[in-house]
């Protein structure tokens, strides 16, 4: 059974003639899929049959190991987008971005294929000025309509700077990592495991809190 209906595929395939360049999206997954897998690689194959410019590859997780490794990758369901060369852009999906997060997931696209809208050159100057290592989690829910801002804003700066790695976490599919991490409420942004705001924040905090680590 398919996860979008058609008049859903057709709105999807309206929003994805904006891509530019190809887009890879790829996906990790298990030999015994767990049932969010099996979603995810369901997701991920509906969405890259709407166009032409999407390229799936799909990864097993333990057997695929270099690759896990290449990508930082170390639980599943889990996306990873590079560009049309292959080059990683360090923007990461753990667990299946529906819900609201389809809008995260859409914008990513758009902003991978080079057709997303510039930053502004204050910002821009600030987000290349970053050298150190960065990684940002996004932790989220899919009924949360205030999530997707806060996801595309991690995923902008990592597409703008090699050194951030930014994932979105799907909270109920990923509850050990809610736990860990003390998510009561979301979006909770958590960077380099000891700095987090919850909320929906300007690109401004995030970079603040990146300038202060």
């Amino acid at each position: 059974m398919a996860l979008f209906e058609e008049n859903v595929k057709q709105q999807l395939k309206g929003i994805l003639e904006q891509l530019g360049e190809e887009v890879q999206i790829i996906y990790f997954t298990q030999e015994i899929e767990c049932q969010t897998c099996r979603d995810g690689r369901q997701f991920v194959e509906e969405i890259s049959e709407l166009s032409d410019k999407l390229k799936l590859i799909k990864y097993n997780l333990v057997t695929d190991k270099e690759k896990s490794k290449l990508y930082n990758v170390d639980k599943v369901p889990a996306i990873a987008l590079a560009d049309k060369d292959g080059k990683d852009t360090g923007i990461r999906f753990y667990g299946v971005p529906g819900g609201y997060e389809i809008n995260s997931f859409l914008s990513a696209l758009i902003e991978v294929s080079g057709k997303g809208a510039e930053m502004p050159p204050q910002i821009d100057e600030r987000v290349k000025k970053i050298k150190k290592d960065v990684h940002i989690q996004v932790f989220v829910s899919l009924g949360c309509p205030y999530c997707p801002d806060a996801v595309a804003t991690a995923h902008r700066l990592a597409l703008e700077n090699e050194n951030i790695i930014a994932d979105m976490v799907e909270t109920s599919q990923f509850p050990h990592m809610a736990i860990k991490y003390n998510v009561s409420g979301v979006p909770k942004v958590i960077i380099n495991e000891n700095h987090e705001f919850t909320g929906a924040q300007p690109i401004t905090a995030f970079l603040d809190m990146i300038e202060q680590l």
